[in-house]
This record gives C-alpha cells, structure tokens and sequence, in this order.
C-alpha cells in the first residue's frame, strides 16, 4: 500500500449510467480531496467535471474540498441531479390523481 515513506493510497471514483472509472493515487499525509482529484487526472476521461463547483464525498458523506484524506478513503464524485426528487415525486402524484389511481380527497391508491 505505501510505496514511499509517508505516502498512502486513496481512490477515486466517478460514475456515469453506463461506465465508471476508478483510479488509485499516492498520496502524501495532508492532502486535501480536491488536490486528490487533480491528481488522478480524472477530468482527462469525463472532461465535463467541473473542478471548481464539483461535489464530493467520502463513502457517501459529503466533504468540503479542503478536507484532508486519511490512508484507504476512496473520493467520490458526484453528478449534478438531471431533476429535483421532490418535483418528479409531486408531478407522480398529481399524474396519479388525475388518471383516477389514487383517491382524490385521502390520496390513497385504488
């Protein structure tokens, strides 16, 4: 795992619907996520990541970028959501209601 005195491996991970890539980088003690990311070079196979405002986590725990890494972290990074959660569950149900599945005034299913 350490292949110099003070170095660790970390990984980092992006994904897209249909390919994922995973890379592993040395990293010296104090190295921040985002310094992590720069390092892997990930934006040389997904150039639409955006350095500057990308999302990051650990492990599915969102970090700033200026979080430092420990040895065997894997650094996540996250896509932009396509639509807001709560507007398609709203626009589901409002479907549902006026095609006569659901009950109109309890909002249970038929």
């Amino acid at each position: 795992m350490n292949t110099e005195q003070g170095q660790f491996t970390v990984e980092i991970i992006y994904a897209l619907p249909q390919q994922q890539k995973r890379i592993k980088v040395n990293i010296e003690p104090g190295t921040t996520c985002i310094d992590a990311v720069k390092q892997s070079d990930m934006q040389r196979y997904f150039p639409e990541i955006d350095l500057e405002t990308v999302k990051l986590g650990i492990f599915s725990r969102s970090v700033k970028h200026s979080e430092v890494l420990q040895p065997g972290q894997r650094v996540e990074i996250y896509r932009a959501l396509i639509a807001d959660p709560k507007d398609v569950r709203r626009k589901r149900a409002e479907k549902a209601k006026d095609e006569g599945r659901v009950n109109k005034i309890t909002g249970a299913k038929l």
